[in-house]
């Protein structure tokens, strides 16, 4: 099977001048888009489970996860990261001493606070629970932490004249740089692979995907931004970050549009 990779090759091998050299070259670049198309829709990546958003069939597999999952956040250790201000947060370790990755979880707007709880709960339970259920577990330990903030994660300025709502800004967020400390403080106290740094999140927490990935590129080996919002930042910015970015079309929440159009 053809992957992404090697269907982009198909086309990069077709240089511009040999587009213009005549109808040979033409057809070549025909038959390569071809190729290129139905390579994509062979890796289009998980196919979607049957029924629509809300059919029985879906809500039958959230119900699953949630019931194999029970108690998956009771092996969460409560903490806090002590900077410009206190970062509470729920850190899995694995039963091991190897040198193991390290993934970073940022919670959507649900979880906002201080009460080191809500960022494992609500839309939140899976983006937590999921690295660290016992079957993911022993084909990829890792180390799970979810850092909670109450400030979000981009940068926000003050609101335009006339208007209440804080402005996004560029530059770092106040929650985003506290979560580059935490990193830093959990790679000096646990044996985490440096070079297997991950970082995920979901809605506002999708949006911080982006914003700490721009702000620091090839510092994450790889980035999974799930229904983001809206950043300062354009998509460009973290292009030196390996991206898997997921939002369906029934998002009532944050229109998808968001990111087809990053």
């Amino acid at each position: 099977m053809t992957t992404r990779k090697e269907a982009i090759g198909l086309l990069s091998s077709i240089s511009v001048s040999a587009l213009r050299s005549g109808s040979r070259a033409a057809n070549a670049f025909a038959a390569s888009t071809v190729r290129f198309a139905a390579a994509l829709r062979q890796n289009s990546g998980p196919r979607l489970a049957p029924g629509t958003p809300m059919s029985p069939e879906r809500l039958a597999l959230i119900a699953s996860f949630k019931a194999r999952s029970d108690g998956i956040s009771g092996k969460f250790e409560a903490r806090v990261h002590h900077g410009d201000w206190a970062m509470p947060y729920r850190l899995f370790r694995p039963v091991t001493k190897a040198k193991l990755p390290l993934v970073v979880y940022l919670h959507g707007s649900g979880g906002l606070g201080n009460d080191n709880e809500k960022q494992m709960g609500l839309g939140n339970i899976f983006g937590t629970r999921v690295w660290a259920m016992p079957e993911n577990q022993k084909k990829f330990p890792c180390y799970v932490v979810a850092p909670q903030t109450d400030r979000g994660w981009v940068r926000y300025g003050a609101p335009a004249p006339g208007d209440s709502i804080a402005q996004l800004v560029p530059g770092l967020g106040e929650g985003a740089a506290l979560v580059f400390e935490l990193i830093d403080s959990l790679r000096k106290e646990f044996a985490i692979d440096e070079r297997r740094i991950y970082i995920t999140g979901q809605s506002m927490g999708g949006a911080g995907v982006w914003h700490l990935t721009a702000q620091r590129p090839k510092f994450f080996a790889a980035a999974v931004p799930c229904c983001a919002g809206v950043t300062a930042e354009p998509a460009a910015s973290s292009v030196a970050t390996p991206m898997w970015s997921f939002h369906g079309s029934s998002d009532t929440t944050v229109p998808v549009q968001l990111s087809r159009d990053r």
